[in-house]
């Protein structure tokens, strides 16, 4: 799959409206298909992730943000099936906690981050800080505006020291995202996770993608790059992100590090238990 479209550059400004919520060019085949495709990159990114956590040298952030029923947790539960649960986990950032607001806005997000052979799937971020407090007016925007620049030095910094970054926006639109809403309140299994809050969230929607707009164009660097991810169908999204986890994963060029000397003494040794043991 060719994702470099999808990738907001570092320079230039792009529009929401430039990017189709309902896209899926990138692959010939329908829904099925995808799903089955997603499968084999499934098998790619849990290898690649096993010699990541052994290798013991590298640390990743997946970023996810979105509109509510984009499919933050469903990218995470089908993009990561079967990764070891040992070298990955969820850093899910949800309202503020005293103690966390006592604090600068980062300082909860740093205590988050990888360390070295860790992936770790931000399900919301530090990105909260200059778009729902924005949008809802929290603070000023003397004081949002400036989080850009720190985000950025943030980011510059953990890549600096050894951590890669993927950035993924989902994208949806207002008429997918009423179907979703839909489907929550009338299956009894889904009933649990609508909130009437959120629409009243809906009703901020211009706004928010003004937000957005502007987060994309601020805080895609070449060191840290957002990707914008046609998330109306669900299977394209989690294929779409997948590729490009399995990609960056590869580019790592990792090597699982050398066995203990003597290994075939060992074997040896193993065997010759085995056979004391059985007899």
């Amino acid at each position: 799959m060719d994702y470099k479209k999808y990738r907001v550059p570092s320079k230039g400004k792009v529009s929401l409206k430039d990017f189709d919520p309902d896209d899926s060019s990138e692959f010939d085949g329908k829904k099925k298909a995808g799903k089955e495709a997603l499968l084999k990159v499934n098998a790619d990114i849990e290898a690649l992730q096993e010699q990541m956590f052994a290798e013991g040298k590298r640390r990743l952030i997946v970023l996810v943000q979105a509109m509510d029923t984009a499919g933050k947790d469903g990218v995470i539960r089908h993009v990561f099936d079967g990764v070891n649960p040992s070298g990955v986990r969820v850093a899910a950032f949800k309202t503020p906690t005293p103690i966390e607001l006592s604090h600068d806005y980062l300082w909860r997000i740093h205590k988050q981050t990888p360390a070295k052979g860790e992936i770790v799937i931000f399900n919301r971020s530090h990105y909260e800080d200059v778009l729902v407090v924005r949008v809802h007016s929290l603070v000023p925007k003397e004081v949002w505006s400036k989080r850009f620049d720190h985000i950025n030095n943030f980011e510059k910094l953990l890549v600096d020291e050894g951590t890669t970054i993927l950035k993924f926006f989902l994208n949806i639109d207002l008429q997918e995202q009423t179907g979703r809403f839909l489907a929550r309140v009338e299956d009894p299994t889904k009933q649990w996770k609508f909130n009437p809050g959120d629409l009243e969230e809906r009703k901020l929607w211009p706004q928010y993608m003004e937000a957005y707009e502007d987060v994309l164009n601020r805080t895609s660097t070449e060191y840290a790059p957002w990707y914008v991810i046609p998330s109306n169908k669900k299977w394209y999204r989690n294929l779409l992100i997948a590729n490009i986890l399995r990609d960056t994963l590869k580019g790592f060029k990792m090597s699982y590090p050398e066995p203990p000397a003597d290994l075939e003494g060992y074997h040896k040794k193993l065997l010759e238990m085995t056979l004391s043991q059985e007899g």
